[in-house]
């Protein structure tokens, strides 16, 4: 029980040194924080295996992370970026569902349309719908470009993208299993917990509003707003099915445009930094285990990494060249929407449980995430150095306005 507390303090202690290196090194922490994960992991020092707890830890991390995002989002931004997200968003998911299963198709054949092997082909596909924006949230966070409508556009189009992935995963699983009924349901409870949100999100507003100003810059307004993140991250998984950082960003939405959003949000700041984030970035090196690879699985994980990478980038990038980005500012779009995270990892896992793929496809997985990991923060800061975001058409034009 106590080497919980053994667990914490290397992986505590380890992910702030390496990632303090990277930040020598002119590379993103976190970059050096997963890296930590997989220096202490099964990979090379074994010094900490992944258990419940850590999991839990890292789970807190990642909804704090988006409950901080939301908090700190600029709602007219958002607004303006809605379109654009959406998007970016379907162009993002479609792409990368041809591609995987394609790839499947090219090492172990697609099989006739509705057969077991034609399934198991979508699936791979589905996988590669997922994206994790965390990463790119710390990433934008770190480099100043967070608020700005270009990071906006992004982390909207990501949990758009994540709620478009479930359904594609019910569509899927329904039809590999002869049986529809699952596809309604889902579509149902999306709309109504957006709706459900909408109700809850106007009360709580202005009950917030009103305490604010009864109580500003006191730990009241930090204590109930963290008990709302929790609450919405729990009433969105629980009761809907929607993932639990789409209902924390959204917790986070509702409570932006309160005057203390920004003392919130740098008292979240302050825990989450020190102990919950740290741990979920060392825990994706700490989930790698490349011990059971041989060469044709090993060469299907580089292929399935490569194609689920150029995919997001080419199909999200495309749509935002469409929607008026321009080419530097469109590459940092697609980059920053091909990470993958706990939602690929959640698909996976569905597609174990009810028999879709096999347990060793569940290693290609995981360094897709591990490599996008570390890929997407260092291409970004590459890329926002050397092309300063250029204001977007709509941005413009509501200057003039």
């Amino acid at each position: 029980m106590y080497s919980i507390f053994r667990n914490l303090a290397i992986i505590i202690l380890s992910a702030k040194f390496c990632g303090l290196v990277a930040r020598k090194c002119k590379a993103p922490q976190v970059v050096g924080e997963i890296l930590a994960g997989l220096l202490i992991g099964p990979c090379l020092l074994n010094l900490v295996q992944i258990s419940d707890t850590i999991s839990v830890f890292a789970e807190i991390g990642v909804v704090l992370l988006m409950f901080s995002t939301g908090l700190g989002t600029n709602l007219k931004e958002l607004l303006r970026a809605g379109p654009i997200a959406t998007l970016v968003a379907c162009i993002g998911v479609f792409v990368p569902l041809v591609g995987g299963t394609l790839l499947y198709g090219a090492f172990f054949g697609l099989g006739e349309i509705g057969s077991p092997e034609f399934y198991r082909a979508l699936f791979i596909g589905t996988i590669m719908t997922a994206t994790s924006v965390s990463i790119t949230v710390a990433t934008l966070q770190e480099l100043g470009q967070l608020k700005g409508f270009l990071g906006t556009t992004i982390v909207s189009a990501a949990v758009i993208d994540d709620v478009i992935g479930i359904v594609v995963l019910t569509c899927v699983i329904g039809a590999s299993s002869g049986t529809g009924t699952g596809l309604g349901a889902v579509l149902i409870n999306t709309v109504l917990f957006f709706l459900v949100s909408i109700g809850v999100g106007v009360i709580i507003h202005y009950a917030m509003k009103w305490l604010d100003k009864r109580n500003p810059h006191t730990q009241r307004i930090t204590v109930v707003s963290i008990a709302f993140c929790f609450a919405m991250a729990y009433i969105a998984e629980q009761y809907f099915g929607i993932a639990d950082i789409t209902g924390a960003y959204i917790a986070g939405i509702v409570l932006c445009a309160m005057d203390d959003a920004s003392y919130v949000e740098r008292r979240i700041d302050i825990s989450n930094y020190v102990i919950f984030a740290p741990v979920f970035f060392a825990s994706i090196g700490l989930k790698t285990d490349v011990s059971g690879l041989t060469p044709e699985i090993l060469l299907f994980c580089v292929c399935f990494v490569i194609v689920a990478l150029l995919t997001k980038i080419i199909g999200c990038g495309c749509a935002a060249k469409i929607c008026g980005f321009n080419w530097p500012d469109s590459l940092k779009v697609g980059i920053g929407m091909m990470t993958r995270g706990e939602v690929a990892l959640i698909v996976a896992q569905k597609g174990l449980a009810v028999g879709m793929v096999d347990s060793v496809y569940f290693t290609a997985v995981i360094l897709l995430i591990v490599v996008s990991s570390v890929a997407t923060p260092i291409a970004l800061k590459l890329l926002f150095h050397k092309y300063p975001p250029v204001p977007h058409p709509s941005q413009l034009k509501a200057e003039k306005a």
